[in-house]
């Protein structure tokens, strides 16, 4: 039996998993790293050691499954998407640290392109609203205030890539500068209808061609690395961020297929085929994770706070001790009594796209209790995602498709049952947790299993897909209805001040 080292590099941490061809789980290995901020809405990461920790976990996971790099059929990356670095090509050094997705120093690029009206031709070529989240405006950002770096990437000797692309770099020893479409397309560089850099972007911020990677579908020849690293080489099959890579192994290939990720924040993907289809309800269009040359979309949407509540119940408010115990706190209480708790700590992501508003709670009475709020707290998470799959639903509607019929979901919080019953009551539809929860490992471990002949085609991986529980809607569609109506009544309260 073959198997698949997948390499998750994180935002806070950098992981390796090892899969069997079957899609289990055999060994794995973590370290957490340096969080950087140099200044307010600053964040930063080193991006040597990013590199250490993934190479130190990949090495650490092979001796805790006690196998060699003769038994690893290929290795699949996924990674923090958006986060940027640039390094010199000749001695393979970065150029400053890597500038982290969640960053905003880029703002004032971003406004200056917006001044000059490129917004809708931004969104028709890349998919993406103008925002500093992306990674164009942290590379020209590089090239304009850190010593040299203009001068150097003029004269080709610089390298840019998200995180996935250093990492083969690295493990590669700079034979590749490549990176996979679903990266490119967080970049605001890259034209997703077309598979290119778009060159009008790259023009109306001075960055040179030459400092970009080449870019390949998800499931390609990346490289081998070197030797010395694993004592052989091992084929780089498969690479896909985070978001797109948690779609594919969760096997929704098929166009009106769905998948909700429960983490910090939650990030909801439904795949498009290979339609490039733009919003009008608030998400953005991106690039799926693609096993062949044709083009695959998805329709995204992004939850900023999701179980970042609970965090701050535990950490803000002290109403429990661990994370563990919001759910039997929540189930003490058959309800919020009426309490809607709005958690806009940092503003509120799509569908609402509102920066300004702020965490509010509302319907409080002498009744209320500490367990009523710890429940409206668990029930915010599903109101946004029940608000992100209706703007999917509606756009996919609207351009004659069929809305989506279950949710799958991952993340750490999905394990929350309590969670998910209230998110199947919310949409309406079946809300599928499946066996396998470390999906984003195992969506870059299937890429690069497809690469190297492990799995045959997408048939392959969607029967090896396996159902741990799924949670059927048990509230009448009025009640749910009426349910939505008040939490949209109560994010209005939020986005007044």
């Amino acid at each position: 039996m073959k198997f698949i080292l997948a390499l998750d590099q994180g935002t806070s941490s950098s992981r390796s998993i090892i899969f069997d061809a079957s899609g289990q789980m055999v060994a794995m290995a973590q370290r957490e790293f340096r969080q950087i901020f140099p200044k307010p809405g600053w964040v930063e990461h080193d991006p040597r050691e990013i590199w250490a920790t993934q190479r130190d976990t990949a090495l650490e996971a092979l001796a805790n499954a006690k196998l060699t790099a003769n038994d690893i059929a290929a290795i699949g990356i996924t990674n923090q998407r958006e986060t940027t670095v640039v390094w010199n090509k000749k001695t393979g050094e970065p150029v400053y640290n890597a500038i982290v997705w969640q960053d905003r120093r880029a703002e004032p690029t971003c406004a200056e392109l917006r001044q000059q009206n490129l917004g809708a031709y931004v969104a028709q070529s890349t998919g993406l609203l103008i925002d500093a989240y992306f990674s164009a405006t942290k590379l020209h950002w590089i090239l304009e205030h850190v010593p040299q770096a203009k001068k150097l990437a003029e004269r080709g000797d610089l390298a840019f890539g998200t995180v996935d692309s250093w990492l083969i770099w690295q493990l590669t020893g700079g034979a590749r500068h490549v990176t996979d479409v679903s990266n490119a397309a967080r970049t605001m560089l890259f034209d997703i209808q077309q598979n290119a850099w778009d060159p009008k972007i790259l023009e109306a911020l001075s960055i040179p061609p030459s400092v970009l990677p080449d870019v390949l579908p998800s499931s390609a020849a990346f490289g081998e690395t070197t030797p010395a690293i694993f004592g052989q080489s091992i084929p780089i099959g498969g690479v896909a961020g985070d978001q797109q890579s948690a779609l594919f192994g969760q096997a929704c290939f098929e166009p009106g297929m769905a998948k909700n990720t429960y983490g910090t924040g939650c990030f909801m993907l439904m795949h498009t085929g290979g339609k490039f289809q733009q919003s009008t309800n608030g998400l953005i269009t991106t690039a799926a994770a693609q096993p062949s040359e044709a083009t695959r979309f998805a329709l995204e949407g992004s939850i900023f706070i999701g179980g970042a509540v609970v965090q701050w119940l535990r950490d803000g408010l002290r109403a429990i001790a661990s994370s563990a115990e919001v759910q039997p706190l929540a189930e003490s209480v058959p309800d919020s009594g009426g309490v809607m708790f709005v958690p806009a700590f940092t503003g509120l992501g799509a569908p609402y796209w509102a920066p300004d508003a702020r965490g509010t709670i509302v319907g409080l009475t002498r009744g209320t209790t500490v367990a009523h709020i710890a429940r409206a707290a668990l029930e915010s998470i599903a109101f946004q995602s029940a608000a992100l799959l209706q703007a999917m639903n509606r756009d996919v509607v609207a351009a004659g498709g069929v809305p989506v019929s279950e949710l799958r979901v991952d993340g750490g919080a999905c394990v929350n049952d309590l969670l998910m019953q209230i998110q199947a009551d919310l949409l309406g539809i079946p809300v599928v947790r499946p066996a396998v929860t470390e999906t984003t490992a195992l969506g870059a471990a299937y890429l690069a299993g497809l690469h190297v002949g492990l799995y045959k085609n997408l048939q392959d991986l969607s029967r090896q897909w396996r159902v741990e529980r799924t949670f059927h809607p048990t509230l009448p569609r009025g009640q749910a209805n009426e349910r939505m109506h008040r939490w949209e009544q109560a994010v209005r309260q939020a986005t007044a001040a």
